[in-house]
């Protein structure tokens, strides 16, 4: 097997319910887990599911061919799959409340990382003006965003590099990605994770099929 998918909702506590919100009638797990299974490249998609929410991730994945892993990491999730993957795998890491991520960004972020980056994160440009302040408050300072980037996913690792990764951290990929190639994100790959965020993703949703021609 060459790529595997990983979701995962290992940011905040409340993220795993998070996911299982409805945006045009589907949760936001089963958006996110059908846009990687449409990607051809895309060989395994695996649910890691915290194990409260497991039965949830399940009934929420069922006529999608995803398997669902529980556990409380994602090195413990990986463990579970590690033995189908051949040498050469590429490894995806996503936040399962990235829905709505084009399919475009994540062949980029497979193609990085076939062409020989160890690890590949899509990013985008800072748009807004960063301060920074004292203990206090008061700002102190205007930061130059020009080398500034906000962070999506999926990150994707060769699996050596994923191996190593997991050596540092139980769920790596969402937080350190220093040393990572860079691919162009989509303003669409919006992390989902308030009120607004839901009402823009259900004008998403709505909206129709946003992805180009495969």
């Amino acid at each position: 097997m060459h790529s595997v998918a990983f979701v995962t909702v290992a940011h905040r506590p409340a993220d795993p319910e998070l996911a299982l919100a409805a945006v045009g009638g589907a949760a936001l797990l089963t958006h996110t887990v059908r846009g990687l299974l449409g990607t051809p490249e895309i060989d395994l998609v695996v649910a890691a599911a915290p194990e409260r929410c497991a039965k949830s991730f399940s009934e929420a994945l069922r006529d999608l061919e995803c398997r669902v892993v529980p556990g409380s990491s994602l090195r413990q999730v990986f463990t579970a799959v590690e033995p189908l993957l051949s040498p050469d795998a590429v490894v995806l890491v996503h936040d399962a409340l990235r829905a709505f991520t084009p399919q475009r960004t994540v062949r980029q972020v497979l193609t990085a990382v076939r062409d020989g980056a160890p690890v590949a994160v899509p990013v985008l440009p800072m748009s807004d003006t960063v301060k920074t302040t004292d203990e206090s408050g008061i700002v102190t300072a205007t930061v130059d965003r020009d080398g500034l980037r906000s962070a999506q996913t999926p990150v994707g690792f060769s699996l050596s590099a994923f191996r190593s990764a997991l050596a540092d951290s139980a769920d790596p990929g969402l937080a350190d990605t220093a040393g990572a190639a860079t691919v162009p994100g989509d303003p669409d790959a919006m992390r989902v994770a308030s009120a607004f965020e839901l009402t823009l993703a259900e004008a998403l949703v709505a909206g129709g099929d946003r992805e180009d021609p495969l």
